[in-house]
Formats: structure tokens, sequence, C-alpha cells
């Protein structure tokens, strides 16, 4: 009996092993469905994103296709209001039509001097568009400070207290003046020949204080359609407005401020509109704003009188040639930037005379090109001396007289 046991266990041993092996099998085979079936769920998630993307960029691509499709409209500005239906609008070329409004504008939104956009052909008004400052406007705004200290100002020590008083101190301590009882001034007008420090003076303003600094050239706000002129200066003092405290420079302002003359041509006429809008923009100002003005300019005598009067430019500042101690002032500053060798600078101021500011400078620089000519390191007497030469032989055959101040007498 005890054999034929044994005898069976050894015929089912066999068989429980492959029993065992199939299972084991078949478990793999499970496990690696299992991935695969979940290689697919992720590829699956995959590819649904893939089309969610596809689709959002389908849509987006029709948009652009459809926007580029549409006619360009015509950006204006609305003159008046007549009615709900109607309005008088102003092109971007500066015609003015009567044209019809959208009906589903609001209302509230539709105000003199709000720029739109017109219908090209029927130039019916479409849509009321957001405000934005004229980018020669908002491209006047310095951004970082100019690396120009007072201390760079040479030989102008009189005319820089008068600039600080003016300008400085009514922004960093308006109190002072509230408490005395007086208006602080709101501006002041540099006059001066070229070259003589009055645009580095203004500079000097910005490096100074925590003010925005706006520079605007009087020939950028001379434009060629009516009213575009005025529409810059109303759109630079609100930019100045709403970045106050502030300083508006205006270099040159005798490109917009010269006086005015009968019978002249529409271009003159619009030069003009342009001069009303900003004596009207500097008599709106509030005293006590934080905005003051820097202009500037070398032809004081054509200047209109009505921008020279108090309470709009209360302070005058003469920036003539240096005189001899001026000289001084401005050579010893250059030449301590450079690199030298035995150089005495009193024979300079003597042979400097009618010099401006700038002049002075130049010649520095070219001492240096001479001496960097020449492969040497440093600036000598000689080089100082033959500079001033160029310079002169340079001013007498470009016809610049060596007195401008006959101008400004």
């Amino acid at each position: 009996m005890s054999r034929m046991s044994s005898k069976v266990e050894k015929n089912t041993t066999p068989h429980s092993s492959t029993s065992d092996d199939d299972i084991r099998k078949l478990e793999e085979d499970y496990q690696k469905l299992l991935e695969e079936s979940q290689n697919l769920i992720n590829e699956r998630t995959y590819l649904e994103t893939e089309i969610r993307t596809l689709k959002k960029r389908t849509t987006r691509l029709d948009d652009e296709v459809r926007l580029l499709k549409t006619p360009p409209l015509i950006v204006g500005h609305l003159q008046d209001i007549l009615d709900e239906r109607t309005a008088i609008v102003r092109s971007s070329n500066g015609t003015v039509f009567q044209v019809a409004l959208n009906q589903r504008l609001e209302p509230k939104r539709l105000k003199p001097g709000t720029r739109v956009a017109l219908n090209q052909d029927t130039l019916a008004v479409i849509e009321v568009l957001h405000e934005a400052w004229d980018p020669m406007v908002s491209g006047a705004e310095m951004v970082e400070k100019p690396d120009v200290s007072y201390d760079s100002v040479a030989g102008l020590d009189e005319q820089i207290q008068t600039v600080r008083e003016a300008i400085e101190l009514p922004l960093m301590e308006p109190e002072l003046f509230s408490k005395v009882g007086i208006v602080p001034p709101k501006g002041i007008l540099l006059v001066g020949p070229p070259g003589c420090g009055k645009t580095l003076l203004a500079k000097a303003v910005a490096h100074q204080t925590d003010a925005t600094f706006i520079r605007m050239v009087g020939s950028e706000l001379a434009q060629k359609y009516i009213g575009e002129g005025g529409r810059m200066v109303r759109e630079l003092f609100s930019l100045a407005k709403e970045k106050s405290p502030s300083v508006i420079f205006l270099d040159e302002i005798d490109a917009i401020g010269a006086k005015r003359l009968d019978g002249s041509t529409s271009g003159d006429r619009e030069v003009q509109r342009t001069l009303m809008q900003l004596l009207a923009e500097l008599d709106g100002f509030d005293a006590l704003e934080n905005v003051k003005i820097i202009a500037a300019t070398n032809r004081p005598d054509i200047l209109d009188d009505a921008l020279l009067r108090p309470g709009r430019f209360d302070r005058i500042v003469t920036i003539p040639l240096p005189d001899p101690k001026g000289r001084l002032a401005i050579l010893e500053l250059h030449t301590s930037q450079m690199s030298t060798s035995r150089v005495k600078i009193q024979p300079l101021v003597d042979k400097t005379e009618g010099f401006s500011g700038a002049e002075l400078k130049a010649t520095c620089v070219e001492a240096g090109m001479i001496a960097i000519r020449e492969k040497r390191g440093k600036v000598t007497q000689k080089d100082l001396m033959l500079a001033i030469e160029r310079i002169l032989l340079k001013k007498s055959t470009s016809g610049i007289t060596s007195s401008p101040d006959a101008l400004y007498g």
C-alpha cells in the first residue's frame, strides 16, 4: 500500500509544478496587459490634450484670419455730439465730418476729445478706443536719470542757484511757500548762445530731483496737420500731471513760441495754434501742482511777449559765454578727468576768449585725439594749444562769430 502511495505522489508532482508555471505566466501576461492598458490610457489622455490645444490654436488662427480680413478703421477724435445718432468727428488727417454713431456704444463714453475708430467707407463711429499717449510724447519721458550732476556744470554757480530755488525747492519743500504765503514759480526760461550749458543744466536738474523728467524739443510740437500740435501739447502736460512730481524741459521753444505775425501762411497759423495751447496749459496750472517747466532758447529776441510775462515763465535765466573765471572752472573740470602731463590751465584760459562751454569741452577732446594719434598715453600743453588753434580755425571757416552775445544784449 505504501508503495502505491509513493508512486502516486511521484506522478502528481510534475503536474503540480506545471500548473504553477502556468499561473505565474498568466500573472505575468496579466501584468503586461495592465501596463499596456495604462500606457494606452496615458497616450489617450495626451492625445486628447493635444486635440484640445490644437482646437484652441485653430480657433485663435481663425480669429486672426477673420481679423486680417476685416477692413482697416480710421482713428479720429470726437469734436461734438449733435444728438444720440450723429456727431462731429475729426479724422487723423485733420478733416472734420458729420457722421453716424454706433447705437450700441454707451453714451457716457462719448465725450468731446475721445479717440474713436471710424468706418473706412462711411466714417461712422464704430467703437471707442482707449486713451493712449502719442508715442512722441510718451517717448519724451526719461526713464533713467542723466549721469550729470551740478558738479559737472562749471562756471554757472549763480544760474544753478536760481534754477534750484525755482524748480527744486517747490518740488522738495512746498510747505515753505505755503508758510510764507507766496505762489512758487511755475517755470524758468534759460536764455543763451548755443553750447553754453542750457541743456546740461536741465539734465543736472533731472539727476538731482526724484521727479519725472520729460524732455521735448519745440520742433517736435510743430506738426503738419491742423490741431495735431495742440493735441500733443495737451498730452504732454497731461502726462506730466499723471507722473507728478515732474519737470517738463522744452528745448528750442522758439520753434513754437515765435511772435505772431499778420499775413502768415497756414503752417505758421498751425504753429500759432500750438503756441496758444501752450499758453493755455501754462495759465491752467494750479500753482501748487508738482509740475515745473524749464524752457530753453538761443533766440529770445523772436519769442512772443505773451510767453514771457510773469505767471508763465517767472524766471528768465541768462547763461552767457563763460568769463575767464568760468573758462578756468570748465577747463579744470574736463582736464581733471584726463591723463595729462605738466598742463597749465591759465594760458589756455587766455587763449579761449569767446569759447562756449561746448567748445571748451571739444578742445579737451581734440587734445586727447592728438595724443592718441601719436600713440601717447598723456595729453600735453602743446596738444591743448594745438586743439585751441583747430577750434578757432573751425569757428572762423564756419562763420561763427566770436561774440554771439550781440543777440542777447
